[in-house]
């Protein structure tokens, strides 16, 4: 039990021990990540409502990060684009899911503008958050390989995260981007591109859905991607002067914290798709 200082600062006995941060952080990607795979795995509803939470979560997250309150006219208009525009992806209108998201980002700078905020960020906002959730949709609505495209997709992103933090904490170096993201280093871009290779080629054996080696390559190109966008988030953070977009997943921060780089790669896996009429290397 803690115990009330003389000064009214809160003392923690020697006898008990703080929280790992590390487990904390492991614990809570662990859990975040069943969730995910099992949405992605049933597909239908249960797929789709975790889309557009996870939009609506984000869209609240930009507003506070961008200078708002996260409850404003701006945020409400980012979430109403999100449920728009994702439920004509659900119900098979990518195209007129696209026109929304487009009207959306004219309207947010609009509205941004008569609340005297910047309307570049308040139409980014529409297209960062809500392409790469139309993206998804759209991958797991592919008939024949839709879950294997997505839970490859996924296994990429977090390998990615996964080996450029152990790679580059044990190895160092110089750093990557040290204006943006001082602690991620090109050990640890290296580390993330082999460990997204590795695991790319093997849930493409796994899964049978293409070509094991093509695959690891598309995952080690994805990999540099997702880590544009881990960096691309940071300077957007270092930009407003915000540590983390929310607290709400313990030693993670806030969603756009662990999607940066997912949201990054979906929009680029849906159009690798579309170009090559839903064959690109799988199958």
């Amino acid at each position: 039990m803690n115990s009330i200082a003389a000064n009214g600062a809160t003392v923690t006995p020697a006898t008990e021990k703080p929280a790992d941060p590390l487990a904390k952080r492991i614990g809570a990607g662990l859990a975040l990540g069943a969730v995910a795979l099992a949405c992605v795995w049933f597909g239908g509803v249960a797929f789709a409502l975790l889309v557009v939470v996870a939009a609506l979560v984000m869209s609240w997250e930009w507003d506070r990060l961008t200078g708002g309150t996260g409850t404003g006219l701006l945020a409400g208009l980012h979430g109403a684009v999100a449920i728009a525009a994702l439920a004509l992806a659900v119900f098979g209108w990518p195209a007129a899911a696209l026109a929304a998201v487009a009207v959306g980002a004219i309207g947010a700078g609009l509205v941004a503008a008569q609340t005297r905020r910047a309307r570049s960020w308040a139409a980014l906002g529409v297209l960062y958050l809500v392409l790469p959730c139309i993206a998804l949709i759209w991958l797991r609505a592919e008939p024949a390989v839709g879950r294997e495209v997505v839970v490859w997709l996924l296994a990429v992103v977090w390998a990615t995260d996964i080996g450029a933090y152990g790679f580059g904490r044990a190895i160092g170096g110089p750093k990557l981007a040290p204006r943006f993201s001082p602690k991620k280093t090109w050990a640890g871009l290296i580390g993330g591109m082999a460990s997204a290779a590795a695991i790319g080629w093997g849930l493409a054996a796994s899964f049978a859905i293409g070509d094991p080696v093509g695959l690891a390559g598309a995952a080690a190109l994805l990999a540099v991607l997702g880590q544009i966008g881990d960096v691309s988030e940071s300077a957007i953070k270092r930009h407003f002067r915000v540590k983390d977009s929310s607290d709400l997943i313990p030693g993670h921060g806030g969603l756009l914290d662990r999607v940066d780089g997912l949201l990054a790669v979906a929009p680029v896996a849906a159009l690798a798709l579309l170009a090559t009429d839903g064959g690109m290397v799988w199958r």
